[in-house]
């Protein structure tokens, strides 16, 4: 399968592209299937995406009654600590439109992180497509990595794995990861699965990952290749720059 990449001057204008994509896909789902079921990613690429959800025109846009959100991954910390994905999402855009608390599926990141990765299985499992154990996301949001990671799937993490979430605790650049994140085999059922990819920094290996040699181990962000889904890469024009 061929991935989209979209080019755009700038973080702005790549927001703005997802804005619009977040919006058709939430239209999409709930007029074909009568929800929408997403998954958000943290940091500082989507958070111009979330400040642009929680504003006209795409607040009154998307029935949020009938969204669900989910996270690619979190962190183990505090609900209301700064790094919490959750936490971001919260501050960002939810406070401000009207989703209803029964519709935000956040991994209880108070937990161990192989406490949360089990109970976040089990919330999965309650949105189950059969003969799956775990939902087909309408839409899910990906960051990528300087170093070629997406959610909390990490160079050298295994490749092969047969669970919906996975605990991260091994130490990664030199600190204990500590947290939970989606696998490949829930990602690449998403029906549209999207990376948010800003900075020059960037730019040497998501030329290496979109254009090199697959190397799933050394870069996760190849790993998602949805089985009936498209993956849309928007990239701005820095991270682009090797293309």
């Amino acid at each position: 399968m061929e991935s989209k990449i979209q080019v755009y001057k700038n973080l702005q204008e790549l927001s703005i592209a997802a804005a619009d994509l977040f919006a058709a896909s939430a239209e999409q789902a709930i007029n074909s299937r009568g929800r929408f079921l997403t998954a958000l990613s943290g940091g500082g690429t989507p958070k111009p995406l979330h400040e642009l959800l929680a504003g006209a025109p795409y607040r009154d846009q998307i029935d949020w009654k009938r969204t669900h959100i989910f996270w690619g991954d979190e962190r183990c910390v505090a609900k209301d600590d700064s790094g919490n994905n959750y936490y971001q999402a919260k501050q960002a855009f939810m406070d401000s439109v009207h989703l209803p608390a029964e519709n935000i599926h956040r991994v209880i990141s108070e937990l161990e992180p192989d406490s949360a990765a089990d109970e976040y299985a089990s919330q999965l499992k309650a949105f189950a497509e059969a003969p799956l154990d775990w939902p087909r996301l309408d839409l899910i949001i990906l960051g990528m990595g300087d170093d070629g990671h997406t959610a909390s799937l990490f160079p050298g993490s295994p490749v092969e794995i047969n669970t919906p979430t996975v605990a991260v605790t091994a130490n990664y650049q030199d600190r204990p990861a500590m947290r939970v994140s989606l696998t490949p085999l829930v990602i690449n059922a998403a029906r549209r699965a999207v990376f948010l990819v800003s900075g020059q920094s960037k730019s040497e290996t998501l030329a290496r990952i979109l254009h090199g040699e697959h190397q799933p181990e050394q870069l996760p962000a190849q790993r998602i290749r949805p089985t009936d889904g498209e993956v849309i890469w928007l990239v701005d024009e820095a991270a682009a720059g090797k293309l």
